[in-house]
């Protein structure tokens, strides 16, 4: 029963954190909910048909194809979120501004709403697909009957959904002149921490090498499976003995989007008006 609620409370904890932090930062956008719950109702269809597909995916690419396929939903995951922080980057100012009545000028968050839905649908997708993988093989190795595995199941998603809601409830109480700094900074980390996790996938693929395995460690200090190393994990992608890759994919991932987020930022800042040089006329 731990084991299980151990397991179910990691994978529920890292897609309520991505959807905690993005429900936060769209909280104005007209509707981002139901962005948002589209997206958490295709993920949990989508991890459903992943985990009915569980055989076939682990003998794809000679018995590396969940590491493919964690690294390929990982990927797509970073680039949505590179794109809802750049997005944001460009909007944050005029949904400030306008907190309790959005214009029409910001209507085009029918794109963004988009991309919602593809983020959390994938969260959701591989978080699901994990947890019942792990679940699959620990009822396969008979550790503990069924009974014990649904009360742990139980107890580790409802820890995980609290934790989710209490990072939620905390960014609602941050004042909206820093609101969207402090939600672009969080998803700028998620994003790296997934490069480095798809990063860390393919070198398990034998795609990519590892350049230095490990870099350090630190699991004897802040071990991952204990719960502060679950949460820096799952926020910024804290892994305690990182591949040398891993930490190129982290820092390149960092540094393009914060590029992309300033660039975006300046292009849509109002140019002050110049005022003519041209002499004005008068009547004759």
């Amino acid at each position: 029963m731990f084991g299980t609620a151990i397991i179910v409370f990691r994978e529920i904890l890292e897609a309520s954190i991505i959807i905690g932090i993005l429900a936060a930062a769209t909280r104005n956008i007209p509707g981002s909910r139901r962005w948002l719950a589209a997206g958490l109702l295709a993920g949990l269809v989508g991890s459903g048909v992943v985990a009915a597909s569980t055989d076939a995916i682990g003998s794809l690419a000679s018995g590396i194809g969940q590491e493919i396929f964690n690294a390929i939903v990982l990927g797509i995951a970073v680039l949505m979120l590179a794109w809802h922080n750049i997005w944001m980057s460009s909007h944050g100012a005029a949904l400030a501004a306008n907190a309790r009545r959005v214009g029409g000028a910001i209507r085009d968050g029918n794109r963004e709403g988009s991309v919602l839905l593809v983020i959390v649908g994938l969260a959701v997708l591989r978080e699901g697909s994990e947890t019942v993988l792990f679940l699959y093989g620990i009822a396969a190795s008979g550790d503990g009957g069924q009974s014990s595995m649904i009360l742990g199941g139980m107890v580790g998603m409802l820890l995980g959904i609290a934790v989710g809601y209490t990072i939620y409830a905390g960014l609602l109480r941050v004042p909206m002149r820093w609101f969207f700094a402090a939600t672009g900074v969080l998803v700028l980390l998620l994003a790296a921490g997934m490069a480095s996790q798809a990063a860390h996938f393919l070198i398990q693929a034998d795609l990519l090498p590892s350049l230095a395995a490990p870099l350090w460690d630190t699991s004897a200090a802040l071990p991952e499976n204990g719960l502060p190393g679950m949460l820096l994990h799952s926020l910024i992608g804290y892994d305690s003995h990182p591949a040398g890759m891993q930490l190129v994919f982290y820092v390149t991932a960092l540094v393009v989007i914060a590029s992309g987020m300033k660039w975006a930022k300046r292009a849509h800042q109002p140019t002050p008006s110049t005022p003519s040089s041209a002499p004005s006329t008068g009547a004759v």
